[in-house]
């Protein structure tokens, strides 16, 4: 039970006041970066306040600047390890702010992801982050018009909506010439859904590897996908039903890769000794998986930090800085030469 007599409330803006002897006016204008004060009241104030472990009402200040003080974030599948890593990224980058986040999930649907938008403009948020999704860019520019917008997966530089797009084609281009190198050259691939643009530019970027190569593109080695883990299973599956020979297969990401294991394995067909495997995103749980993915480095985690901070800026009608790091390839032990 709680002895009320000996709870001590908290310290408000008028007790800072008190004990730094100067306005309550003085405090707020402080606090809201407003002030111009001397270094020594500064100083003063600050000390109250580590002193007094006084809080400001963050949501207070807000509606004075007319603001709710919340975000909202469009996933497009709230269990996905992808988004999740993105969205540690958005949470670590409102720490310290006073914001908070509503999520929602798209499911992939454009339909969806409209009513969602629409949704939390209702609720009043101040900004936006689409992590992906499946509506035009003339729609996202649309919805910017009453909220800003930050998104991923598209190149959007207006004063109210900004993209960030990684280079899909590139990094597949990298994971399929990885493959080459070690002297493969029937190289399955296990792409994404033909409608989605990502799996469209990391098919562009396979087929541009072999191209380079002067390796022939076999339309029989690529198999369609759906970004899941059981995807990934059925079309390896597909491959050896249809009896297609090939030594390395590179999976449009990483979930399809943990079914091309599992697949792989079922069939006593070791990795990397008998077939080597790339995935693309290098999700956390790559590096745990029996033998550890080789895969193509999302910096997942950093683009939801970028989004954040470019969200916050354009908030603030502030300059967004920032990009967005490279794809890498990491190498661990689902590839090796060609016996």
């Amino acid at each position: 039970m709680i002895d009320e007599e000996n709870v001590t409330p908290p310290s408000t803006l008028l007790d800072v006041a008190r004990e730094a002897g100067v306005s309550p006016s003085t405090v707020s204008r402080i606090l809201n970066g407003t002030a111009r004060v001397s270094e020594g009241k500064r100083v003063a104030v600050e000390a109250a306040i580590a002193q007094m472990n006084f809080a400001p009402n963050q949501m207070a200040q807000g509606l004075k600047k007319g603001r709710s003080m919340t975000i909202g974030i469009v996933v497009q599948d709230i269990s996905s390890p992808f988004f999740d890593e993105t969205l540690r990224g958005v949470d670590d980058g409102l720490k310290g702010t006073g914001y908070t986040s509503v999520i929602v999930s798209g499911h992939w649907n454009a339909q969806e992801e409209s009513d969602r938008i629409r949704l939390l403009l209702a609720r009043k948020v101040d900004g936006i982050i689409l992590l992906s999704g499946r509506i035009s860019d003339k729609t996202v520019l649309h919805f910017a018009n009453h909220r800003p917008i930050v998104s991923t997966g598209r190149d959007l530089h207006t004063k109210t909506a900004i993209g960030f797009k990684i280079d899909n084609e590139y990094g597949a281009y990298i994971a399929v010439r990885h493959l080459i190198e070690l002297g493969h050259r029937r190289i399955a691939f296990v792409s994404g859904p033909p409608t989605n643009m990502d799996a469209n530019e990391r098919l562009a970027g396979y087929t541009r590897a072999l191209q380079e190569a002067d390796i022939a593109v076999d339309p029989k080695l690529v198999v369609e996908g759906d970004f899941h883990e059981a995807g990934g299973l059925l079309a390896v599956n597909h491959l050896f039903e249809s009896q297609q020979q090939f030594t390395a297969v590179f999976a449009a990401n990483d979930l399809s890769a943990y079914g091309v294991r599992l697949c792989l394995y079922r069939k006593g067909i070791r990795v990397p000794d008998d077939i080597s495997l790339v995935g693309f995103d290098d999700l956390p749980g790559s590096s745990y998986t029996a033998p550890p993915l080789t895969t193509v480095r999302q910096p997942l985690y950093d683009i939801g930090r970028i989004a954040t901070n470019a969200l916050l800026c354009l908030i603030n009608g502030e300059i967004v800085q920032g990009d967005v790091p490279p794809l890498e390839l990491v190498v661990r032990e689902t590839t090796r030469r060609v016996r």
